[in-house]
């Protein structure tokens, strides 16, 4: 996926250039999550959907870029925002809305929820509704790679309100002293529940990755293009033995931090704007017409079969059963 390129210096970089097929799938991703959040949002309005759900409308571009650089057998940890860390890792839509719906064909049969998803088969460890939860559990798989050589890579997600966690800090220690192959990658989507990241965060958070010696840096979470090369280059040194990175990506929640967060009294709408108008979907379909890799048709045939697939995942779920009463005692652990 990735080719040499000469500059005007006759000097060779690796610049990311990027097949037909990879581009729409990245575009075909985002587009998914986009509609399925959508969706979810209609369904929990119409009280179809019980508990709670916090969505990823605006932040697809992080972890699809940040997925398709993964292969199927690595890891991820999610978070409370987590729908579209499983999509992108693979989850299927349908088995989705049945956990959501709390049926028993969902992914946690029905226990889980929004904020537990897990997903084994594709590597998704699961969501965590506790602030930086993942952070650990995804430290802990890659030491588990490294001493079983498997050559895996875990990819732990986590929001700007989990970058003042001890545990962070904790975990990127290890990962540093040990080389873990384990790539963190904070959302910051500027707001931490309702108070900005800037109030209550001293300094830069790419310097506390670097005081620590981990690849660090600040990548366009607005752009996929951009995630998916800095994902690339910080799985690429974590299979080869060369540790941890920590990716901060800038990014934004549109709409507010739960269900009942509609009016989001805490920031100006000039600077929602100011963010919707680098929406990273619009700056991929720009792309690719621009590039002449898709017509605006093709594009338009993506979304299209895309909402037809979530109208039958959504059906899905609600036509799926309820669980068993005696499931309760099913699956519970303690220690």
């Amino acid at each position: 996926m990735l080719t040499a390129k000469k500059t005007s210096r006759d000097e060779t970089r690796q610049e990311p250039s990027y097949d037909r097929e990879t581009l729409l799938q990245l575009y075909h991703q985002m587009q998914q999550i986009r509609l399925f959040e959508e969706r979810v949002v209609d369904l929990y309005t119409r009280a179809l959907i019980p508990g709670i759900a916090h969505v990823s409308i605006g932040q697809e571009a992080v972890p699809v870029g940040i997925c398709a650089a993964l292969r199927k057998e690595d890891y991820i940890t999610s978070t409370h925002r987590g729908h579209g860390h499983c999509l992108a890792k693979g989850a299927h839509p349908d088995r989705m809305f049945a956990e959501l719906f709390g049926k028993s064909e969902g992914y946690c049969r029905g226990k889980g929820g929004s904020m537990h998803i897990a997903d084994p088969e594709t590597g998704n460890l699961g969501a965590n509704a506790i602030v930086g939860g993942g952070i650990a559990i995804a430290t802990g798989a890659a030491l588990s790679a490294k001493l079983q050589k498997n050559g895996r890579v875990a990819a732990c997600f986590f929001g700007d309100g989990a970058s003042n966690e001890g545990l962070l800090h904790e975990s990127m220690n290890m990962a540093s002293i040990w080389k873990l192959p384990v790539i963190y990658v904070c959302e910051n989507n500027q707001y931490g529940e309702y108070t900005r990241a800037d109030e209550v965060t001293g300094g830069d958070l790419v310097e506390r990755g670097k005081a620590m010696g981990i690849a660090s840096e600040h990548v366009n979470g607005m752009d996929v293009l951009l995630v998916l090369r800095a994902a690339l280059q910080a799985v690429k040194r974590a299979r080869d033995g060369g540790g941890p990175s920590f990716l901060v990506c800038e990014t934004y929640r549109y709409l507010g931090h739960g269900m009942s967060d509609r009016d989001r009294p805490y920031r100006e709408r000039s600077e929602e704007d100011a963010w919707r108008a680098r929406d990273p979907i619009q700056r991929l379909d720009d792309y690719l017409i621009q590039q002449k890799i898709a017509t605006q048709d093709e594009l338009k045939k993506i979304v299209e079969q895309i909402h037809h697939e979530l109208e039958e995942a959504v059906e899905f779920g609600k036509a799926s059963p309820l669980p068993k009463p005696e499931e309760v005692r099913f699956d519970v652990y303690a220690s």
